[in-house]
């Protein structure tokens, strides 16, 4: 099960035995006041510098996100696939549950995308299945429905099911929807997170498709949060998560470690790249810091 994406001159590859697929989470102005801020000022400056940073963190894809109350979504949405765009290769992640917007974004975007997302609501599948045919992108399918998330992962499976066999009956093929099994955070229910990891298993099992997870939900209200993410992110990925979405530059290490532990890694390559790659950039940190400015 290959889900293959692109931008104009990188494809992604998202499958079970080739390394975790990264999806950077930071363009998104839910509570970064500064970025909504320029966002509602039509500032695209800080969704550039944000591009870049991540994929030098090790960015594989990014999520665009531009949802600010107020602004015009159909509008901003396109004007930030063209500035990531420009900035950097990757392929992208466009991110909103507005449809208009999506496909304001699809329209200028070049390459095979990413939509995030559709869910088991008959709206948000008559509304979004549509675009991803048209488009023929892939999509993220959240495992909610019109009575919301549900806390067993019994329905969770059935929403997951039931949206891979709607895009199936539209033509769009199972190696084209990521299911995301939904993480609640540990500090309201420290069952929750378990939950999740069931349902994992069980997608993973019995529908066979490639799965993501926002995992830095997990730790919403506790303290040291990046330990709980990191920690988390090994134990989706052990249970079949191959393209999580997460703030690269504070979990790659861990990935790396995970993938490594897995058998993804052969002679620990990547592993060892990106230790040195951490050990360069604590050497020249010093230098820049003391550079005049």
């Amino acid at each position: 099960m290959l889900t293959k994406l692109s931008s104009a001159t990188q494809e992604v590859i998202i499958g079970d035995e080739g390394p975790t697929v990264l999806i950077g989470e930071r363009i998104n102005p839910t509570g970064k006041k500064k970025m909504a801020a320029a966002l509602l000022e039509g500032d695209m400056e800080v969704v550039r510098r944000e591009a870049i940073a991540q994929v030098e963190a090790g960015a594989d894809m990014l999520d665009v996100n531009v949802g600010v109350a107020g602004l015009d979504q159909a509008v901003m949405l396109p004007q930030a696939v063209q500035m990531v765009m420009e900035a950097v290769d990757v392929p992208l992640c466009l991110d909103s549950n507005n449809p208009a917007a999506l496909a304001a974004g699809l329209k200028v975007y070049k390459g095979k995308a990413l939509i995030n997302s559709v869910t088991g609501e008959e709206r948000s599948l008559g509304a979004i299945l549509p675009l991803v045919k048209e488009y023929g992108t892939a999509v993220i399918a959240l495992t909610m429905d019109d009575e919301g998330i549900p806390t067993d992962v019994e329905k969770r499976v059935a929403i997951a099911r039931k949206i891979i066999e709607r895009a199936a009956s539209m033509g769009i093929p199972a190696e084209d929807v990521i299911v995301d099994c939904l993480t609640m955070t540990a500090a309201t229910d420290h069952l929750a997170p378990g939950t999740t990891l069931e349902a994992i298993r069980r997608v993973k099992a019995e529908l066979g498709v490639n799965l993501t997870v926002g995992a830095s939900n997990v730790s919403f209200g506790l303290p040291d949060r990046e330990v709980l993410n990191s920690v988390f992110l090994t134990l989706v990925i052990g249970a079949g998560v191959n393209c999580p979405i997460v703030d690269v530059a504070k979990v790659r290490p861990a990935v790396l470690a995970a993938d490594l532990l897995l058998g993804r890694d052969e002679y620990s390559a990547r592993y060892i790249r990106g230790f040195r790659q951490r050990q360069k950039a604590l050497e020249e940190a010093p230098q820049q810091a003391g550079a005049p400015g």
